[in-house]
């Protein structure tokens, strides 16, 4: 236990980012809100592995490299979406995932 703080508790948040995460990609028309999202279930398994490692192996930091690189893939991923967004911005003028669906290549 980590002062005072158990397992369970620590699931049940890593849940409910991940749902939130879910129910926001699924739902939100804007790219940079699905953006979030994505970063909200990579940050929930992020947590997940850093907290199943503390409370079974709390000698090695295997989790805890897991979740280091997560949370680089996550950088690396944002930087390439941000990038993505601002150049489709500039030709459609809208960041709506209907508008960029009707985008003719």
């Amino acid at each position: 236990m980590i002062e005072g703080v158990s397992i369970q508790e620590i699931m049940a948040v890593s849940v409910i980012l991940f749902f939130i995460g879910v129910y926001g990609f699924l739902t939100r028309r804007n790219l940079i809100s699905i953006l979030i999202s994505l970063d909200l279930l990579l940050n929930a398994v992020a947590l997940n592995m850093a907290a199943i490692n503390r409370y079974l192996h709390p000698d090695n930091f295997q989790g805890h490299f897991f979740a280091v690189f997560i949370i680089a893939v996550a950088a690396a991923e944002v930087a390439v979406a941000i990038a993505i967004i601002v150049d489709l911005y500039r030709l459609i003028h809208s960041v709506d995932v209907e508008e960029v669906d009707k985008l003719k290549y």
